[in-house]
């Protein structure tokens, strides 16, 4: 019989003391990885983007975020249930994101095979 992998996406969140994201992978393939981020409070640093060589889509399951998109001029408020999709190589940055409680994010990374 083949072992069918379950698990809920809000077990083991550390409370909002922690000073480090938690980044936890779900399910990985060559070309696909779903992953969880648990953010406290944690921002990227101002003079850094993240500019991926994969598609990301990312929605907030809980708390709420801000995430700013080179070029555009405000940043973009995420909420609970809020999606979007970042091309490869859109340079972006996190801003804000809420510590108590904790913002969830479900992030899909996929890349051309």
């Amino acid at each position: 019989m083949v072992e069918i992998p379950i698990g809920n996406l809000f077990d083991g969140i550390t409370g909002s003391n922690s000073s480090d994201e938690q980044f936890d992978d779900l399910f990985v393939t060559p070309n696909l990885r779903i992953e969880r981020i648990i953010s406290t409070g944690q921002t990227t640093p101002l003079d850094a983007w993240y500019d991926q060589a994969q598609d990301e889509w990312v929605m907030v399951v809980a708390g709420s975020a801000r995430l700013q998109i080179e070029g555009e001029p405000q940043e973009r408020r995420l909420e609970v249930g809020d999606w979007l999709l970042l091309p490869a190589h859109c340079r972006h940055r996190v801003t804000w994101t809420q510590s108590h409680p904790a913002t969830v994010w479900l992030a899909v990374h996929a890349s051309q095979p």
